[in-house]
Parts: C-alpha cells; structure tokens; sequence
C-alpha cells in the first residue's frame, strides 16, 4: 500500500502546477504530484499545454515526491519532444517518476540542499497467480525503460543503476551531480522549503519524512479506478 500511502499522506501539502510565459521564455513548474487522478499534475492536461508553447527556452521548475509512472512518461516524453531549450530547475525534490521528468530536459541543474530519489517501480494488483506474474512482468518492463533513460544521461551500466533503483537511492545535490543525474548545483540557490511527507519511500531522509499538518482529502472514487480496487475496498 506504499502508493496509497504516499498519495494520502500528501494531499494536503500546499501544490502548486502553473505556465506562466514571458516574450520567448516560459517557465513551467510542477510543485505538484505527477498524476491527474491523484489531483496532480495530469498529463492530459499538462501536454497540451507545453506543446501550445511557442518560445524558445522552457524553465522546468521542479518540487515533486513523485507520482503515476505511466503520466510521468507521458510527460517526460512531451518535453524532451518540445523545439525549445528545456532548462530542468530542481528547486526542492525530484523523487520517482519526477525523476525523468527532469532528465527530459536538455539540463538539469539542481538547489543546494536538494534530493534527487529513484528506485523500483509500484504498484498494487489483484487477481489470479497468472495475472500476479503478468504484474510482475509489466513492471520489469517498466523498470528497465526507466534504466534507460538514466543510462543515456549518466552512462552508467544498466547493472549500477538497477541496483541503485532497487535500493531506493537518495543523492544530494551533490552526489546527483557526481553520479551524473544532474548537470550542476544552481549557483547561490537554496532548496526550497520541503513540503512533502516522503515517508512512503525507504530510506528517506527525516527531513522529509514530516507528517501532514491536516487530514488528507482525496477523490476516492479516482483513486479507485486507478489502482483497480473497487471490488477489495469498501465504498
């Protein structure tokens, strides 16, 4: 349940998704879950929106614990497929799917102070053992693209970097650069103020284990639909 865990511990944690373009600049930030369903950044949204963009540089401003893996691609695949210069600002933290979200841009620069997370795919399943081992087959697949991109930007082996994703690795700002996830620290930039509880994710640092302020609200129903569990939770 460590994604329904994730979801809820932070839906009320202040967010923020927005476009806001000036001449030939535009800066996007994803302060924000990944994942339309979980109130998020959704891709079906989000898309269309940077492919109407017609500039010539995009800010990428990223403070993110994550989301839907698949909506994450979805993403990561529009931005690297953009004609603009996609500059990636890791203000905060860039954990799971937010990850290659980031590495879609053509740089990454990073705060100081700043996490950069990856690890093994989630998810939650149902069924028959047949249906059990097709899940797990589905998220080796997964697990392996997502190897991809990290090899493209750190030249890593698939071997390294698999084993790194299955110990659930957090980099600071300057270990991200040095294993070659991140391009550079942002010169005099300071993280930004975590607001993410990421207590859902192994081996999470404590500062960013805190835990929500308020009673999370969720559209359950949404949630339901796209875990597939509407026949094992009650309504």
């Amino acid at each position: 349940m460590k994604l329904m865990q994730l979801f809820l511990s932070n839906q009320s944690a202040p967010r923020s998704a927005r476009i806001e373009q000036a001449g030939r600049e535009a800066t996007v930030y994803i302060y924000d879950i990944i994942g339309g369903d979980w109130g998020g950044v959704g891709a079906r949204e989000f898309v269309p929106q940077l492919v109407a963009l017609d500039v010539d540089v995009i800010h990428l401003r990223i403070n993110s614990p994550g989301g839907d893996v698949f909506e994450g691609r979805t993403i990561a695949t529009a931005i690297a497929q953009h004609p603009a210069r996609v500059v990636a600002h890791i203000d905060g933290q860039a954990a799971s799917a937010a990850t290659y979200v980031a590495l879609a841009a053509d740089e990454v620069e990073i705060a100081e102070g700043g996490f950069f997370m990856i690890h093994n795919a989630w998810t939650i399943a149902m069924g028959n053992a047949d249906e059990f081992v097709a899940t797990a087959d589905l998220l080796r697949k997964v697990d392996a693209s997502i190897v991809a991109d990290y090899q493209r930007k750190t030249g890593k082996t698939p071997d390294e970097l698999a084993a790194m994703m299955a110990a659930t690795t957090w980099f600071t700002a300057e270990e991200a650069v040095a294993n070659g996830f991140v391009d550079r620290i942002a010169e005099g930039q300071k993280a930004a103020r975590n607001q993410w509880n990421l207590a859902a994710y192994g081996n999470a640092p404590a500062a960013l284990t805190e835990p929500p302020e308020t009673d999370p609200v969720f559209d359950r129903a949404a949630l339901e639909r796209r875990l597939s569990l509407l026949e094992v939770i009650a309504p």
